[in-house]
């Protein structure tokens, strides 16, 4: 077994407490077209490829749609058979018209005078049977040919998409802690997989198809025209109809499918933090609350869902109807094109299944439209989260202290979350490498936001933060980060073994080193007692563990990374009073040497600390040792009372 294996997959802490401070982002309007175009630009470093398979389907549909022209030959000959047997045996072609006009039959002379037959000659089934051959063999290569496209743009489609979920992948990375307080994370998790398998499944069916589709168009029209110019306008007298039917019904539908995917975001934001709590729900009875919300966010997204799919799906129908009437009229004035002579039976044949295959595409990408812009919509989200702004560049050259020995000063720091309400103003703070200080004060005094802000979640609105004298903002995110180390409150483990859990906190740390720092944070005493040891697999949950027992993990690993200045977030809340005890005892030990940030509520666990802080609005009202604060009588004094002297009167 080696220390050094990835963990897996593993729930994530609940979402910070800046998570409700900004609501979420305003939803802007469908920009369909410059979401297409972008969208379609995507695809452009795969267009040595694209070039190749548009070649393909182009020579693919060549074939396919000579195809009614030489079957339509086909037909002429088996039609001259028949007519040749009934005229006269040994007459000319010329004669045989003429006995049909001495005869009154004036319609069936002007078909046979149009028509390549030898009267008395009966049907040639050699020369039917090559036209068939032939046809055969065009519609064999057609097929392969599409084969190989479908193929290669199937190629085309999974790489642009690979690309973007690791654009999607990269750019989660460079978002500021900001961006994820204002997002569920329902609605994040939505946009990197719902959305973007939407849009491989739009691409993946539409791309080639629509692709398709128009060549056909195109070179059927040219046939149409080829066999007569008449009956090509005829069948395009249905275009307009079908282009404005299309485009009205799209623009219905749009907005649909634009709400069927915001709430599909809402509804699984829903389903994870109801899952990820639901031991909180089932404790406080708040089943039917949950049930009742999950029902409205799923009415919601029935009624769009249906709206945008019924709305979209009137297109098929409605083009059904419209290539129907064009079928009608192709079929009645080519009718009258054979009976006046000016066209072969054959011909008429091979138009028919033109004015099919002409207005089968122009039905297919009229029924994809529905796919397109639930595609397009889902597109639009995924951009809206490659367009948030991002954190603040690397500097390009980038410092790094000499020795890193742990002093950190706060300079007339000044932060706010919104720029109308100052949240810390003017915060001067110098600690020395080695101290421990603790940071207490009632909730949203602002201390974990001094942390926040010494780990560059956050960057200062005024005045600096130095280690060893260098300006962090001059400093790499990952330079400054490699040398801090932090236990939350919120213990974040993943699915995976104790050992990779533990291992998480140093690359390339042996087994042996995992268990020394196991060791050292009494994490080791119960790993032995488990059936598997430190192979233990921890589930997604965790709740084959304790909370102590997991807390005890997370320092474990905060331990084994080694760092120079340590951040402790109410580390030991979760744990019991023994336990508690065993940690100190371990911080005692892993704090020798470090710079220290304690955020403790529980002030007996702070009692040891160099310098203790206590924050009030943002601000720092005293600071000092334990025994100087309490004997100021003081904000801390009050504190202290607060939880320990009052609990003792309500006893009494």
């Amino acid at each position: 077994m080696s220390g050094t294996t990835a963990p897996r997959r593993g729930p994530a802490p609940a979402a910070g407490p800046g998570r409700f401070m900004g609501g979420p982002p305003a939803e802007r309007s469908m920009d369909f077209r410059g979401s297409s175009r972008r969208l379609l630009a995507r695809l452009r470093p795969e267009r040595g490829i694209a070039l190749v398979v548009l070649a393909l389907c182009t020579v693919s549909i060549g074939l396919a749609v000579a195809g009614p022209k030489i079957l339509g030959e086909a037909t002429d000959l088996i039609f001259a058979g028949i007519v040749g047997r009934q005229l006269p045996d040994g007459a000319s072609k010329e004669q045989a018209v003429q006995w049909l006009r001495d005869r009154g039959q004036g319609t069936v002379a002007d078909m046979v005078a149009s028509m390549d037959v030898t009267p008395g000659q009966g049907i040639d089934f050699h020369a039917v049977g090559t036209v068939l051959l032939w046809v055969t063999a065009l519609y064999l290569a057609a097929a392969l040919l599409g084969l190989v496209q479908a193929r290669l743009a199937t190629a085309v489609v999974q790489r642009a998409v690979f690309r973007l979920r690791e654009d999607v992948e990269h750019k989660l990375a460079r978002l500021p802690l900001s961006y994820f307080d204002r997002q569920s994370r329902g609605e994040v998790l939505s946009r990197a997989t719902n959305d973007i398998d939407n849009i491989q499944q739009t691409l993946q069916q539409t791309l080639s198809q629509i692709m398709a589709s128009l060549l056909t168009i195109v070179g059927v029209l040219a046939m149409m025209f080829w066999i007569s110019p008449l009956l090509a306008l005829v069948a395009l007298i249905t275009v307009p109809v079908s282009v404005w039917v299309t485009v009205r019904i799209g623009k219905r539908a749009q907005p649909q499918f634009v709400a069927q995917w915001k709430t599909t975001g809402k509804l699984n934001a829903h389903i994870e933090e109801m899952y990820t709590g639901h031991a909180l729900v089932k404790v406080f009875g708040r089943e039917k609350e949950s049930a009742r919300a999950f029902r409205e966010q799923n009415d919601k997204l029935y009624e769009a869902g249906f709206r945008a799919q019924f709305i979209s799906g009137l297109i098929q129908p409605a083009m059904t109807f419209i290539g129907n009437l064009n079928y009608v009229l192709v079929a009645v004035v080519g009718g009258l094109r054979v009976a006046s002579g000016t066209l072969s039976i054959g011909d008429v044949q091979a138009f028919v299944q033109y004015s099919r295959q002409f207005s089968q595409p122009l039905t297919q990408v009229a029924s994809m439209a529905n796919m397109v812009q639930s595609g397009v919509a889902s597109a639009e989200r995924v951009f809206e989260l490659l367009d948030a702004p991002e954190q603040s560049a690397e500097p390009v050259d980038a410092r790094r202290p000499e020795a890193v020995r742990g002093q950190v000063a706060f300079e007339d720091v000044s932060f706010r979350y919104q720029p109308d309400k100052p949240l810390i103003d003017g915060l001067s703070l110098s600690v020395r490498p080695g101290q421990t200080v603790a940071i207490v004060g009632p909730t949203g005094a602002g201390k974990t936001t001094l942390v926040n802000l010494l780990m560059r979640f956050y960057e200062v609105s005024g005045g600096r933060i130095t280690l060893d004298g260098v300006d962090i903002a001059e400093m790499s995110r990952e330079e400054l980060r490699s040398h801090i180390g932090m236990v939350l409150q919120d213990t974040w483990l993943f699915g995976g073994t104790i050992a990779e859990n533990i291992a998480y906190g140093a690359r390339g740390a042996s087994f042996e080193q995992i268990v020394e720092a196991a060791r050292a944070t009494y994490v080791d005493r119960f790993v032995r007692t488990l059936p598997d040891g430190y192979d233990t697999v921890i589930d997604e949950e965790g709740s084959n563990v304790s909370a102590g027992e997991k807390q005890l993990i997370t320092i474990a690993r905060a331990f084994l990374s080694e760092p120079s200045i340590l951040v402790l977030d109410e580390a030991t809340s979760s744990v019991d009073t023994r336990t508690e005890v065993l940690i100190q005892r371990a911080m005692a030990s892993l704090r020798s040497g470090r710079t220290s940030f304690v955020i403790a509520h529980r002030l007996s666990t702070i009692r040891d600390a160099d310098v203790i802080l206590v924050m009030e609005s943002g601000r720092i009202v005293e600071q000092g040792s334990h025994e100087t604060l309490l004997a100021a009588g003081g904000a801390y004094a009050r504190l202290y009372a607060s939880q320990f002297a009052e609990p003792v009167a309500e006893a009494e």
